[in-house]
């Protein structure tokens, strides 16, 4: 087992791994009470029931999912990153396929399956891999120093210390609230344990500010620890139905449209991610993604399974990021990850105590650690430093990586072209300019 997932290359060992593994779980466990809540509507009332699809199935799809997507990027990319059902992608897949276009879920689940099938194509035959392999190096730390900077904004607005103002967009939250309050004290616990260099120290300030937030009443006991697993019958296979019973309605300008936003934002997302993760844990080589090609199987064939399951895009998580943090660097942190996944099938009402304010300190210390690939960009270069610092800034003020990533590959083109290093610019990244404007034109 060890030498499968070279742990003496890697410097690692199975404690390490576990606790990694299990971090990342803890960091991205709010899926599982957030994908059945959003492609159910539950925030919105009087819809008619075939229009809601069936909380208790899309919880144990994300569920399976989760393991399922996790486990082959542990066993085949041999890769600490978890995958589960994206957040921003299930919202689009709720409130804008179904709720605004009015196509059926059992339509937008078909959708998902046609993007997962296509980026298997685009995988196998090895242009994904080239794409990523194509991105220069001062853009791929901009893309994992952006997201460090996104996930800091998530988590700061999860503990609500940042907090919507109508005047000025952004403000400051109420630091006196329970919650706010809990997470500011995780932060400092957290802080202090990664200080000290602390292993796992990620992990632990997730533990101790879960088990302080039950002593003061803020975070809630759980008051069942195993429950009955719900039925997948209500989803499980319905993304196939549209393709035997009403094929015409698949072709469609709305669904071509569903198609490509899908396909568009997984892809760049899914690249942000695996870039940024693999960076975090010093797993680029030569500024290439080592077994990229099998990473981004991975990470497709997830979406496949996860749209048959009946849920949307399974992709990979940047919470992984945490685990990295806690010192998971083989793919045995994902495997664990999955196992996790399965268990919580049985234990869905301990996923109670993970809320928002436990897990927000662990999401704005990893920033932290994230934004330190800042270093590693010249700044001198005002062609290389307009591109690295649009696609940084992007992120968090656009609320979307992929938007992050379109805007700074489009200003790269530009400016090294006026620099007069025309010549240095791969062939690829032409064609990603292009891509990307024509992104801004038709589906933004």
């Amino acid at each position: 087992m060890k030498k499968f997932f070279q742990f003496e290359e890697l410097g690692t060992n199975y404690r390490r791994e576990f606790i990694g593994g299990l971090t990342t779980f803890l960091s991205m466990a709010y899926i599982l009470v957030v994908n059945p809540l959003t492609l159910s509507l539950q925030s919105i009332p009087d819809l008619p029931d075939a229009m809601r699809m069936d909380y208790g199935a899309v919880f144990v799809a994300t569920a399976l999912a989760a393991a399922i997507g996790s486990l082959i990027m542990g066993l085949l990319a041999k890769y600490p990153i978890a995958l589960a059902p994206g957040m921003g992608l299930n919202a689009f897949f709720a409130y804008t396929v179904i709720l605004t276009m009015g196509i059926s879920w059992q339509s937008a689940l078909t959708g998902v399956l046609v993007s997962g099938l296509i980026f298997i194509v685009l995988t196998v035959s090895g242009i994904r891999e080239k794409i990523i392999n194509a991105i220069p190096a001062e853009l791929k730390y901009a893309v994992g120093a952006g997201i460090g900077l996104f996930i800091t904004f998530i988590g700061l607005q999860n503990a609500n210390i940042i907090v919507n103002n109508d005047a000025v967009l952004v403000g400051i939250g109420d630091l006196t609230n329970s919650s706010t309050l809990l997470a500011i004290f995780g932060i400092i616990v957290t802080v202090m344990f990664m200080t000290r260099g602390i292993k796992g120290g990620v992990f632990f300030g997730i533990v101790v500010t879960a088990v302080a937030g039950m002593l003061v009443g803020v975070v809630d006991t759980p008051e069942k620890v195993v429950d009955s697993v719900p039925s997948l019958e209500p989803t499980f296979g319905a993304a196939l139905e549209p393709l035997f019973n009403d094929p015409a309605s698949l072709f469609t300008v709305q669904m071509l449209v569903v198609v490509l936003t899908f396909l568009f934002v997984d892809f760049f997302d899914t690249a942000g991610t695996l870039v940024a993760v693999a960076n975090q844990a010093n797993l680029l080589k030569d500024n290439k993604l080592p077994r990229a090609g099998k990473a981004l199987l991975a990470d497709s064939s997830a979406t496949v399974v996860g749209a048959i399951l009946g849920t949307s895009t399974t992709t990979s998580y940047i919470e992984s990021s945490a685990g990295v943090a806690a010192g998971a660097r083989s793919g045995f942190a994902s495997v664990v990850t999955a196992g996790f996944f399965l268990l919580s099938l049985f234990f869905f009402p301990l996923l109670e105590v993970i809320t928002a304010a436990v897990t927000a300190p662990a999401l704005i210390i990893v920033g932290v650690l994230m934004v330190s690939s800042l270093g590693k960009i010249d700044w001198n270069k005002f062609e290389v430093a307009v591109p690295a610092f649009l696609t940084i800034i992007a992120m968090p003020l656009t609320y979307s990586i992929a938007t992050g990533i379109a805007i700074g590959f489009i200003f790269y083109p530009i400016t090294m072209i006026m620099k007069g290093r025309m010549k240095d610019i791969h062939p690829i990244m032409y064609f990603m300019f292009i891509i990307f404007v024509l992104y801004f034109i038709f589906l933004v």
